[in-house]
């Protein structure tokens, strides 16, 4: 056996990978390769668009948020513990469109988990079906000049609730090539415990916390200073998400696996 020849390699066997290769750190597939930065970009522009429609939901329409479905489980369950007369519409709403939104393309997606650094096609066709649908309530919403009737209120809520229902669905099924990006509460524990301890932690997950903040404040100053277009943040930071997602795709052709 030669000497560049890997110990307990066998006979004809092609040598490891280099660390620079394409799945390492540095290399195409690897996170900190194009298309992982790509992709890290592609869930910071997703996480300001949750955070823009989460500012448009709260206040906007009734104080309850489109994602984040414990806040409006605490919500109602102080209502009910209060044992008074609220009003809890909202967020029943809310909870229902988030369920209905990830059990409608549960569906498409079940079964397509892919383990490479990308989005499976079908992840990147669920979420242009919610950027369709956002679309349609940032038309209805300026119709309405920010200020829809109570009728159409209800529809867009239940409506946001969908679209996020949708986009952690389609997180989910992204693997390890995605992060949450409805809910950071996990993410930030994680990072504290994980991350700021370590040597070498993730500055991507900051720039998540970062976005959020950025695309809910982008559509409170909208909703202060023209609230007709206070929903149109969420649709253009996800068509921006959208792009970034598709940059492995131009690089390199997908898989047979990746094309079902």
């Amino acid at each position: 056996m030669s000497d560049d020849t890997a110990e307990g390699a066998a006979p004809g066997a092609p040598p490891p990978q280099p660390a620079d290769g394409p799945d390492g750190p540095d290399g195409p597939d690897g996170p900190d390769g194009p298309d992982g930065k790509a992709l890290h970009l592609a869930v910071v522009l997703l996480v300001a668009a949750s955070g823009a429609l989460e500012a448009v939901s709260f206040l906007g329409l009734d104080h309850v948020f489109a994602g984040v479905m414990t806040s409006n489980l605490a919500l109602l369950g102080m209502a009910a513990g209060q044992g008074e007369e609220v009003d809890v519409t909202a967020a029943v709403l809310a909870l229902a469109g988030f369920a209905a939104g990830a059990l409608a393309v549960a569906p498409v997606l079940r079964g397509h988990t892919s383990p490479e650094a990308r989005w499976s096609r079908r992840v990147l066709l669920v979420l242009c079906v919610e950027a369709a649908l956002l679309a349609v309530g940032a038309l209805a919403w300026a119709l309405a000049e920010g200020a829809p009737a109570r009728p159409v209120r209800d529809v867009l809520q239940t409506g946001a609730g969908f679209a996020m229902g949708m986009q952690s669905a389609a997180m989910v099924a992204a693997g390890r090539a995605a992060a949450p990006t409805t809910y950071l509460t996990g993410t930030l524990a994680t990072y504290l415990v994980r991350g700021v301890a370590g040597r070498r932690p993730d500055l991507w997950v900051p720039l998540r916390f970062a976005g959020l903040a950025a695309g809910a404040a982008l559509s409170a100053v909208l909703l202060r200073q023209a609230p007709a277009w206070a929903a149109l943040p969420p649709v253009v930071l996800l068509l921006g998400a959208l792009a970034g997602a598709c940059v492995p795709f131009r690089r390199r052709p997908a898989g047979p696996a990746e094309a079902a």
